[in-house]
């Protein structure tokens, strides 16, 4: 069976991520632009693959300031790293529409093996006649695995920033009209 491609509707789906701020409240982002691709055999979910690409200057939280401290190079340093890329490796069906997507998230110049917790959230029919699904994924990473050390102390163990960021996905997908057969090309095909 041919493979079915689905484009992410980044206006109807976001990449939220947060952190602590002095260990006590959590400062909120969005990643504003970004684009993703995924290929499905209905007959064979577990073979699902997903690529996303993100815009790292689209980094916004609400305040300019900071912002633009996110994006120099004490963070993610978005002149020399402009994009940030996950591509899966494999994904691990769990049963009542949860399941473990494994990737290489690569930002920062580091790449590195993450695991998402996965929610199918249900598929319909828009009113211009075009298939979606929606999924939730969420996962957690050591900001410092990439290399994004910054950071101001106060007190005896008490830090401005929070080592661990927390992502949360929500996602829209639309099936594509034309499907795709298999080893015909992905992500990198497309334009």
């Amino acid at each position: 069976m041919a493979s079915q491609r689905w484009e992410m509707d980044s206006g109807h789906s976001g990449i939220h991520l947060s952190a602590r701020h002095m260990m006590l409240s959590r400062v909120r982002g969005v990643f504003s632009r970004w684009s993703g691709t995924m290929f499905t055999d209905s007959s064979d979910l577990a073979g699902t693959t997903v690529d996303v690409f993100i815009d790292a200057s689209s980094v916004e939280t609400g305040i300019a300031e900071r912002d633009a401290h996110l994006r120099s190079a004490d963070f993610l340093d978005v002149a020399r790293y402009p994009e940030i890329t996950f591509r899966s490796l494999r994904v691990e069906l769990l049963g009542d529409g949860r399941a473990a997507l494994a990737g290489e998230l690569t930002f920062h110049g580091v790449t590195r093996e993450v695991s998402l917790a996965v929610e199918f959230t249900g598929k319909c029919c828009d009113p211009w006649g075009h298939e979606r699904a929606g999924f939730c994924a969420k996962t957690s990473l050591d900001r410092r695995d990439y290399g994004l050390v910054w950071n101001q102390f106060f007190g005896a163990e008490s830090s401005v920033v929070g080592h661990q960021v927390d992502i949360e996905i929500d996602v829209e997908a639309v099936l594509q009209d034309q499907p795709v057969r298999p080893g015909s090309g992905g992500a990198e095909s497309l334009s």
